[in-house]
């Protein structure tokens, strides 16, 4: 038995922060008592000094470079970087290459994950084959497979039939389908959102109706399959005012966004820095701030990193050219703490939007630091700053937005099912 004392533990469910002390055993949470915890013999006992123990980061949306691009990101290389940034499980991205379109490509994506991190990564299938959107893939097939969900990514499907019986079946075997909500004939070609902004800069702008318009359709067969549906990213207010009419209706949908557009706008791409350059591309302050709002209403349910790895020479290149993409299984968390500073979130919704819907969303038995759910948790320290060097990122691409830029909050250890998998020592 490991028990953790002298915590301050976050609590995303009951919205609450209180001093106590954690019981792991066979990598399970068995006790957590805001008294003393008997210490038998033989136990492991953890000082937390103080410092704020929380539910692990379930981390959605991250691109692993396997198979096709390892030269970008490996299993390895990004397991290293969630567990230095707190993230205890990955729903990673089927956009490979070649596309986790297949139980046999999905299997050996599984092999490979097992034997190369100690973090859990929850793969999602692709929805048509080869992310063309014309032939569904075997739902059932890649169900028992393992996958945890069906998305096409940034491939929208703009057959309305063919998008339409990806959700009645999958509504029928009750797994749920990630879209990303952007109207291609709108968005093709852009690298920026329109506006004055982009005008100036000569940036080929795509309007925040593209979103709308996305999200439209794709609510509108959600309530005609009454199928299970998410979101990857809503960042503009449009696509708030239209998600929050299919909550009020009750359809089983949700939304997330990425940490990018939740703390960076698009005046930040300045001098056409590509590091800035994601999908969709980043908004305007009052898109931000709507979305901030959003979180705070439960209307947008889960922040993530997309984490998108790019190497130096599809980054170093003129920004309309440039690749889409940010990493950010180490920034997530420190960047989000910027709202915890600046007093527009507090701890415990922090990690109800990082761990706790992740995981109900996902099926997953974390999310919280309480009796009878699995040990994955942070040890952290909200107020340790410092600035970030890119090159210090434990990932291959180093395409950070955040480089150079001053952060505050430092993971000391990540837990994985009582596992101690990341530890700083002098820090804690």
């Amino acid at each position: 038995m490991d028990i953790y004392k002298n915590a301050k533990i976050v609590d995303p469910d009951e919205g609450r922060v209180y001093n106590g002390e954690v019981a792991v055993s066979d990598g399970h949470v068995v006790e957590v008592s805001e008294r003393r915890i008997d210490t038998p013999e033989n136990c492991l006992v953890i000082d937390c000094k103080g410092k704020y123990l929380a539910p692990g980061i379930v981390d959605f949306g991250v691109k692993i470079g396997e198979p096709g691009e390892r030269h970008k990101e490996s299993f390895g290389t990004a397991g290293l970087a969630a567990a230095r940034g707190g993230v205890t499980a990955m729903i990673s991205r089927p956009d490979t290459s070649p596309p986790i379109d297949n139980p046999e490509t999905l299997e050996f994506f599984i092999r490979r994950a097992k034997s190369a991190t100690e973090i859990p990564i929850h793969p999602l299938a692709t929805l048509t084959k080869q992310r063309l959107g014309e032939q569904m893939t075997e739902v059932s097939l890649l169900l028992d497979a393992g996958a945890v969900g069906f998305t096409d990514c940034d491939s929208f499907i703009s057959n309305s039939k063919v998008m339409a019986n990806c959700l009645s079946y999958c509504s029928q075997n009750n797994s749920l389908v990630i879209g990303h909500p952007q109207d291609p004939w709108l968005s093709g070609g852009t690298s920026a959102t329109s506006g004055k902004f982009a005008t100036l800069r000569g940036l080929a702008g795509v309007s925040p109706m593209a979103e709308r318009i996305g999200l439209e359709r794709d609510l509108s067969l959600v309530e005609m399959t009454s199928s299970n549906y998410h979101a990857d990213q809503i960042t503009t207010r449009e696509g708030l005012m239209v998600m929050e009419q299919s909550l009020d209706k009750g359809l089983n949908v949700s939304a997330g966004i990425s940490i990018h557009h939740l703390t960076l706008n698009d005046l930040d791409v300045g001098d056409y820095r590509t590091f800035f350059k994601v999908k969709p591309p980043l908004r305007s302050e009052e898109d931000r701030q709507s979305a901030i709002d959003g979180l705070k209403r439960g209307v947008i349910t889960i922040v993530c990193s997309m984490h998108t790895p790019q190497d130096e020479e599809s980054k170093r290149i003129p920004f309309d050219k440039a690749s889409s993409g940010a990493v950010g299984l180490e920034t997530l968390f420190p960047a989000l703490l910027r709202l915890y500073h600046s007093e527009d979130l507090d701890l415990p919704l922090i990690f109800k939007v990082l761990s706790y819907n992740p995981s109900k969303r996902f099926g997953l038995n974390s999310g919280r630091i309480s009796k009878g759910y699995q040990a994955d948790f942070v040890l952290f320290d909200p107020d340790y700053p410092y600035i970030l060097d890119r090159t210090t990122l434990a990932s291959k691409s180093k395409n950070t937005p955040f480089d150079g830029q001053s952060l505050q909050g430092k993971i000391l250890k990540t837990v994985v099912a009582g596992r101690i998998v990341y530890s700083r020592e002098e820090d804690v």
